[in-house]
């Protein structure tokens, strides 16, 4: 049996002897293409060449990319762990043509190395061509046909549709008529009863799609036309985990050494066995694929979080945690320890992972201890919803209900089911499915933009940025396009050149100026997508192929080149007194303030935080010029110690910019010297997940300014200490107020014993408890040690009293040790009462607090929670 390291290797060897350069796996996580979010085709990181925004920079090439199918047209989260071939993340193996070699040599090679190299019977594999459409234009795709003719024969050649036969990346972009290679994996006796060419395309589990040739050659536009590429390219992606199931002899992915190791651990883990119970099964493949996809996205520099990416991957993530929850056992943080398993696995290949493995440990091992406590709340939540819904007389929780525990507690829709149905009742799932498709045409609605096509006024290869060298630029309109979002109508143009920076890196783009003879238009903001920088004005020129001068606000790029040097210096301050392990995890570059995430495991402490200020101000009190090398290869960079981080794909020329020791590959705009920064002031640190802080700081004149404010502040509390030693008075003040506080202290216990001899004096104990109910206008803690002192005096207390405070009702139940030996549990008394003051709470079984909105059913509530125990007892 062939390992899957071993098949990897060989497809990469076998391109390579083909004359195809051997690149590595863009990063999983797309930065800098506003249509993705995930790398979810291997052509994704040779998007720019295939539209022409981009110089080829080989002729042919093939890798191993990562890939992840979780969101948009690409969406195959729900069925992963159900069936034997779907996952999130995956590999994709691929070989490219741009402009080369195109349907021959694509099919030739294809055949060459399943049969030849891999061994794969002939017999069994079947070929798909393009049927045609008319309407597109596109006729029969006879070219790929004759070829495959050559190595299979007629009947194992099948007509496709357009759904199955013709590529598209999405709703615009490359696109291209392609043939899908199947391979028939069923038993001898199911082949004789139905032929494979029957099955393909059918989601048959065993009859499935491992390699397909994609022959691009349009870009589909906005109005859905083709139009033609300016060269014939060739794409061609192949399912890593489906080939090493059919090498390996397996009817599953699943059963392969791709996650057969990972499924072992898991199994010893939860104590279950794999393959005796379907339930635990789906559970073991859904961890075992998620974890892979929730690792290389952390390693890729995407944290988990509640927008964009870092929400899909929080969702993958609490989706595994549930299948263990639910499945398994798992009532503590697995997923982290089952890491350094898939490091030792992948980190050969990916050195990513092995880089990158105790902060991927650290935020899956707090993701999912918030996941767990989210869903030990969304239980007890359930719990009354259940409770509720029966007391109503009904058999189904509300659509209401189980999406307010859905979309504001986290609580998975088919985890309330499950519940549910143990408890007797089910879900309305039809109203449920109406408020989650009413949220999301909500969410539709204001993300939807109107893109019009591109007007092309001449070709450009790609857009010539001059800014590094420039602020002033003579520039002609290459393109442009309107775009509507939300009511309001922008056009985006395209220059020949720009000293305009596009946002990227951290950094925001550039505002400014074009001007012609006859107009000046302010550029709102400048964008990168695809390879070329986009220009935001609100009006469109005039007279768009006029000649226009472009100028950079010279004020706010100067702030903005400021503040990304200071970030440079910061980033080697923080390794120098935190240590090597500091990594940057995302910035925030704008004229006024800089942020900077990076990898840390505990609170950076104000003296940690003061030496990192005091290296950075150094560093500009020093005035380093700026040296760069805008042509530096990857290796120079090596050798000059540059900062490289994992999660950006670097070219094979890459920008190198060093300010004393700071050593960075960097292509955002920096300060001539260091000492134009000014001075440099943090403003804050905090933690924005596991493993991960977050410094905001300011420079020049804005430094200047929190100066100012803190001087007034120490002025402002020295005139109304009327006092300048302001230090010395603050600490009088505290020793007062605690002299004070212990005071009040004294004087509120005693008022608490008082009236608790009042109280067990003048309550007789009857029907076999002492009862006092009632309400008051004492504060909450008040009532809270008149309870406790009263439990201590008698074991059959039934203490219940509401009070009123700030307009919020509270509820206190105590109850002595004979009463909960009786089987009264004080948490469960209050939260059913509490419902009459449209609140809730809980507690100890002795000790329950409630708080709700209405404190016009506080004396109901009160009244409740007396019958409620009576009737416990009685």
């Amino acid at each position: 049996m062939m390992e899957s390291n071993k098949i990897r290797q060989a497809f990469l060897d076998f391109f390579e002897s083909k004359g195809h350069a051997i690149v590595p796996s863009a990063p999983m996580v797309v930065k800098g293409d506003p249509t993705l979010m995930f790398t979810n085709a291997g052509m994704n990181q040779f998007k720019d060449i295939f539209l022409g925004n981009a110089p080829r920079k080989y002729p042919r090439a093939a890798d191993t990319q990562k890939c992840l199918r979780v969101s948009g047209k690409h969406n195959d989260l729900e069925e992963v762990g159900h069936d034997t071939y779907h996952h999130t993340m995956f590999e994709m193996l691929g070989n490219w043509s741009y402009g080369d070699y195109f349907k021959k040599e694509a099919i030739e090679w294809a055949w060459e190395l399943l049969h030849g190299v891999y061994g794969l019977p002939a017999e069994r594999m079947y070929a798909t061509v393009f049927e045609g459409l008319e309407e597109d234009g596109v006729p029969f795709d006879q070219e790929a046909y004759d070829y495959w003719l050559r190595y299979l024969p007629a009947d194992h050649i099948i007509r496709g549709n357009k759904h199955d036969n013709f590529w598209e990346m999405g709703e615009t972009g490359p696109c291209g008529p392609c043939s899908e290679i199947h391979f028939d994996l069923r038993d001898e006796a199911e082949i004789a009863a139905k032929p494979g060419r029957e099955m393909v395309n059918a989601s048959h589990p065993q009859v499935i799609e491992i390699w397909n040739l994609v022959f691009m050659q349009f870009n589909r536009k906005a109005n859905g036309s083709l139009e033609e590429l300016p060269a014939r390219n060739v794409d061609t992606g192949m399912g890593f985990e489906r080939l090493c199931m059919i090498l390996q002899g397996k009817k599953s992915n699943y059963d392969t050494d791709v996650f057969q190791p990972t499924i072992g651990r898991i199994a010893e883990m939860s104590g279950k066995k794999y393959g005796e119970d379907r339930k635990a099964d789906v559970a073991m493949r859904v961890i075992a694929d998620h974890l892979r996809a929730i690792a290389f996205s952390i390693a890729d520099g995407q944290l988990p979080s509640n927008v964009k990416a870092g929400y899909v991957i929080r969702r993958i993530l609490r989706r595994a945690v549930r299948y263990g929850y639910t499945y398994l056992g798992f009532t503590e943080p697995t997923l982290c320890r089952l890491v350094p398993g898939l490091v030792g696995q992948m980190g050969g290949q990916f050195p990513e992972l092995k880089a990158q493995q105790g902060l991927i440990e650290k935020v899956i091992e707090e993701e999912e201890s918030s996941f767990l406590r989210t869903l030990a709340t969304g239980i007890n939540l359930l719990d009354g919803v259940i409770s509720r819904t029966k007391g109503e007389g009904k058999e189904l929780i509300s659509g209401k209900d189980a999406f307010e525990l859905y979309d504001t507690f986290g609580f998975p829709i088919d985890l309330t089911e499950l519940i549910a149905r143990e408890q007797g009742v089910g879900v309305d799932l039809a109203a449920f499915e109406k408020e989650l498709q009413a949220q999301k045409e909500r969410s539709r609605n204001a993300a939807a933009v109107d893109t019009d096509d591109w007007v092309e006024l001449f070709p450009i290869r790609e857009s010539v940025f001059t800014g590094y060298d420039t602020l002033t630029e003579k520039v002609r309109i290459a393109r442009y396009r309107r775009v509507t979002s939300k009511g309001k109508t922008s056009y985006q143009l395209v220059f020949d050149r720009t000293p305009f920076y596009g946002n990227s890196g951290g950094q925001v783009g550039d505002i400014g100026m074009i001007e012609s003879a006859n107009e000046r238009i302010p550029v709102v903001a400048t964008e990168k997508e695809n390879g070329l920088i986009i220009h935001i004005v609100n009006q469109l020129p005039e007279n768009p192929a006029a000649e226009f001068t472009a100028r950079v606000d010279p004020e706010k790029r100067q702030a903005a080149a400021n503040n990304h040097t200071a970030t440079h210096l910061m980033h080697e301050a923080l390794r120098k007194v935190l240590g090597a392990h500091v990594e940057q995890k995302g910035s925030l570059v704008t004229p006024e303030i800089l942020r900077f995430d990076f990898s840390h495991f505990q609170k950076v402490t104000p003296e940690e935080l003061r030496k990192v200020e005091q290296l950075v101000n150094r560093s500009i009190r020093a005035n380093y010029p700026l040296v760069e090398n805008r042509e530096a290869t990857k290796e120079e960079a090596e050798k000059c110690g540059a900062m490289m981080l994992f999660g950006e794909k670097y070219g094979d020329k890459v920008r190198m910019v060093r300010f004393g020791s700071s050593v960075e590959l960097c292509g955002g705009t920096h300060t001539g010297a260091t000492g134009n920064i000014g001075f440099f002031k943090i403003l804050s640190e905090s933690a924005i997940s596991a493993g991960v802080r977050r410094i905001e700081a300011v420079t020049g004149e804005q430094a200047e300014k929190v100066l100012y404010a803190a001087e007034d502040t120490m002025r402002n509390i020295a005139e109304y200490l009327n006092n300048p030693q302001v230090v010395q008075a603050v600490k009088k003040m505290l020793e007062s107020n605690e002299t004070l506080s212990k005071e009040v202290e004294s004087m509120r216990r005693e008022q608490v014993a008082q009236w608790a001899d009042k109280i067990a004096a003048s309550t007789p104990e009857r029907h076999g408890m002492q009862l006092f109910a009632t309400q008051t206008d004492r504060r909450p803690d008040f009532v809270k040690d008149l309870a406790y002192n009263l439990r201590q005096r008698s074991p059959r207390l039934v203490f219940v009293v509401g009070s009123v405070w700030d307009g919020k009702p509270t509820l206190t139940v105590m109850l002595g040790d004979e009463i909960t030996a009786c089987g009264v549990n004080a948490g469960a008394v209050v939260r059913e009462a509490a419902k009459l003051m449209q609140g809730g709470g809980g507690g100890q079984a002795f000790f329950a607090t409630a708080g709700g909105k209405n404190p016009d059913g506080l004396q109901a509530a009160i009244d409740k929670a007396v019958e409620l125990i009576c009737n416990q007892l009685n």
